[in-house]
């Protein structure tokens, strides 16, 4: 394909182009392969279900981080100079990754990956060891667990910004706290965490009102695994009054509510939510203690997905567990069988939701924030067609004059990265500026010298 670029001054533009990275809108199963090892299992996916992340084995059998993308495949993400790494959540624009990696001497350590910078190590409490497992909409906010100078069994929950680095949040009258869910603007913290009598309970944590105990069905244990974009809705599991796991959906007004399980079985785990709270994502055993990915709806209750979108799976595919949902509820990421490759793999389910683009939209180019900002000398700018645009990207100062303009031609669907030097540009204020076709928008970005 041709197209054309511009460029002013000093001002330099590198242009990666990746093609089709936005499914189309009818139900599909895509089954996301290996990074040449024999199995993968996928842990989040961004807004637009353009990106999905993971683990996955490659060819030495060690198991990798990933970041996939339709048009791009499988992307090892790699490791802090270990030989092992895991990718647990992602940003709503895909552009920001966090998970845990080993380094050199063996530890491992929390890493927040980003387009421009790679992997960063994000330290620990004072301990050898920390975990990242969820990210805020923007990026900006990671949480998860690290070691302190009590030792591994004094692991706490922790609240990552670049601006305060890692934040203790303590426990509920315990030694140890994980967290793994955070809301969109980060904000609001769930996971489990250990209280007075040694137990597991699943907590919702805000800088004003601290740790939250949330309570359990009846039983002695919870964990809090997901939170929707407002924070107001927690999904996890608890015991029951039999001692059995039951997934839940608590709410602020509400309290703790037992979604049920598919039929025939007895315990059920809710992963997932959707930005609204009204979709919940999980795994359930079914009838013959098998394990079955579930969407439950607040009108519909807990299905199994493996019977909703029959028509998508090959004979003896299986969908064993669905592990996180796009904010709008319309694709759903996990680990399943693939029978054609005769192993278990990540997935990504696009299902067809009744009122979906009438309720969140027809999708929308989506104009990332740049990475790093501020910068020196260069940054890279992200955006998403949903369709074939003519797209003119250009970059402005205060005063509206254009610096810079980077893409001025036709662009098909899907993922598209600029790297913008500035050049010899002064420091200050600049914008940036996407025109697709009627669509306009505009970010703010700040060069440093």
């Amino acid at each position: 394909m041709v197209w054309g670029h511009l460029w002013r001054s000093a001002a330099v533009v590198a242009i990666m182009l990746v093609v089709d990275a936005v499914p189309s809108s009818a139900q599909r199963l895509t089954w996301l392969g290996t990074l040449g090892g024999d199995q993968s299992l996928a842990w989040g996916v961004s807004a637009d279900g353009s990106v999905v992340v993971g683990v996955a084995d490659n060819a030495s059998g060690q198991g990798h981080a990933f970041r996939w993308t339709l048009s791009g495949g499988m992307q090892d993400l790699g490791t802090l100079g270990g030989d092992e790494s895991r990718a647990s959540g992602v940003s709503a624009d895909g552009s920001v990754v966090v998970g845990w990696a080993s380094n050199a001497s063996g530890y491992r350590r929390a890493f927040r990956w980003t387009l421009s910078g790679g992997m960063q190590d994000l330290g620990t409490l004072g301990g050898d060891e920390s975990y990242a497992y969820g990210v805020s909409a923007d990026g900006s906010v990671v949480v998860g667990r690290a070691s302190n100078a009590s030792g591994p069994d004094h692991d706490r929950a922790f609240r990552w910004t670049a601006q305060t680095g890692m934040q203790d949040l303590g426990a509920l009258d315990g030694v140890q706290s994980v967290a793994l869910g955070v809301s969109a603007d980060g904000s609001v913290v769930v996971g489990y965490a250990l209280n007075a009598s040694e137990r597991w309970r699943a907590f919702r944590w805000t800088a004003s009102g601290g740790m939250q105990d949330l309570g359990t069905l009846g039983g002695d244990e919870s964990y809090a695994y997901g939170v929707s974009a407002d924070g107001s809705v927690v999904v996890g599991m608890a015991r029951n009054t039999s001692g059995q796991w039951r997934a839940f959906r608590w709410t602020v007004s509400g309290g703790m509510q037992d979604l049920g399980t598919l039929p025939g079985s007895d315990w059920s785990v809710a992963s997932g939510v959707s930005a609204d709270g009204s979709v919940v994502v999980g795994w359930a055993s079914n009838a013959s203690g098998q394990w079955r990915a579930f969407r439950w709806t607040v009108s519909g209750g807990m299905e199994d997905l493996n019977n909703a979108y029959d028509t998508l799976l090959t004979d003896g595919s299986v969908l064993y567990a669905a592990y996180a949902v796009s904010p709008d509820g319309r694709y759903i990421v996990g680990q399943g069988f693939n029978a054609a490759a005769g192993r278990r793999e990540a997935f990504l389910l696009e299902v067809q939701t009744t009122g979906v683009e009438e309720t969140f939209g027809p999708r929308a180019v989506l104009l990332a924030q740049n990475v790093p900002n501020p910068f020196a000398t260069s940054t890279t700018i992200r955006f998403v067609l949903p369709r074939w645009s003519h797209v003119k990207l250009t970059v402005v100062d205060v005063l509206g004059r254009e610096v810079a303009t980077l893409v001025d031609g036709e662009l098909r669907a899907g993922e598209h990265t600029v790297v913008f030097s500035a050049g010899d540009l002064p420091s200050g204020v600049y914008f940036y500026r996407v025109q697709a076709g009627a669509v306009v928008q505009l970010r703010k970005m700040e060069v440093v010298r």
